[in-house]
């Protein structure tokens, strides 16, 4: 397998229209979310994506081509290659439109919305759907990675998508899921998850960059379909490591699942507490810009990348859980070469990947 590098990243969520914009909203204090009304009466928190245009299907053409323009592809696709492997991945896909009581974007099933992107983009290549709950981002990110370890792409590229729509917050609501305020991931008070919008997009490459992806792992466990296992999460954190080549002592941070839930944030670090002794600094992003669902992987992926990159870290404004393991890094770890992101999913969904930045080599 030869080395697969992240080569262009974007992001357009809560904290902003592009990466500069959320780092800067981010540095001075982040964003509050949004209150969402659902039939009924009731309303919830959620993370959205500030934008003046109303009808779903412009909203989400207009957005997607603007993360891709960030990632630095253009309209006519990736540096005038349409043949490069493009990987959709969203669990809500186009829900927004059907509530808005227009026709599903491309007029058929889940799949016509990735058609309708590809067509948006003008893209050739072959399109792939990813929608498996929250993971579906970073199951795209290690399948479009094996594509182009393999030497079957030199490019690949991963698009994740979660847009406004109320059918994920009811469902969340329904479970008991959200919190009615904001979430607090680690917190003393901690009581459930605040969802988000967001698009991005993470272009990968065998050329050299930055950011190399080791390997990673993804990991079906249904015992508990709502939440975390902690054996699983501790066989997650071990696979990725022997796929990455590397041993526990080798990860300097861990980019947690953890959204605010009250038992499945402790589920979440007495997996890691098996996986890891000592444990290694932790840095959660759903505090910033809420649970983006299907999107997450890629969104916090591009966000954690260019928190590293520049020094500007997350900090929670909320009391940590004492009974909790410590390690919250309240900065950028110091001399970080590999860092170890994780997300869990509906379904018994658990997947983390390994990235190496080679300027610290």
């Amino acid at each position: 397998m030869r080395p697969v590098y992240l080569h262009g990243r974007s992001l357009i969520s809560a904290l902003g229209a592009n990466l500069p914009q959320s780092l800067a909203t981010l540095a001075a204090g982040g964003i509050a979310p949004q209150r969402v009304e659902l039939p009924g009466g009731t309303d919830w928190p959620c993370f959205t994506i500030e934008h003046a245009e109303p009808d779903w299907r412009k909203r989400a053409q207009q957005l997607i081509l603007a993360a891709a323009a960030e990632a630095g592809l253009g309209a006519s696709g990736l540096a005038g290659n349409r043949d490069t492997p493009l990987f959709v991945a969203s669990s809500s896909l186009d829900i927004g439109a059907i509530e808005a009581e227009s026709a599903r974007v491309g007029d058929g099933d889940g799949f016509d919305f990735a058609e309708a992107i590809a067509a948006w983009l003008n893209w050739n290549g072959p399109v792939y759907l990813v929608s498996s709950a929250c993971t579906s981002a970073l199951q795209a990110l290690l399948a479009a990675s094996r594509l182009v370890g393999s030497g079957a792409a030199d490019d690949a590229v991963v698009l994740g998508i979660e847009l406004p729509n109320r059918f994920s917050i009811a469902g969340f609501a329904a479970m008991q899921l959200l919190t009615p305020d904001k979430p607090r991931p680690l917190g003393t008070d901690r009581d459930g998850i605040a969802l988000g919008e967001a698009v991005s997009v993470l272009h990968l490459s065998s050329r050299p960059a930055r950011w190399r992806v080791c390997g990673g792992s993804n990991i079906v466990d249904g015992r508990d379909p709502t939440g975390a296992v902690p054996q699983t999460v501790a066989r997650m954190c071990n696979q990725a490591l022997a796929a990455s080549g590397l041993k526990p002592s080798d990860i300097g941070l861990i980019k947690l699942q953890a959204a605010g839930s009250p038992a499945n944030d402790t589920n979440e670090l007495t997996g890691l507490a098996e996986a890891f002794d000592p444990m290694p600094p932790l840095v959660t992003l759903k505090a910033a810009i809420g649970h983006t669902l299907g999107a997450s992987g890629a969104a916090e992926i591009a966000l954690l990348t260019a928190c590293l990159e520049t020094g500007i870290w997350p900090q929670p404004d909320y009391p940590l859980d004492p009974k909790l393991p410590p390690g919250w890094a309240l900065s950028k770890p110091p001399a970080l070469r590999y860092i170890l992101a994780e997300i869990l999913g509906f379904g018994g969904g658990h997947a983390a990947v390994v990235l190496e930045d080679t300027a610290e080599c």
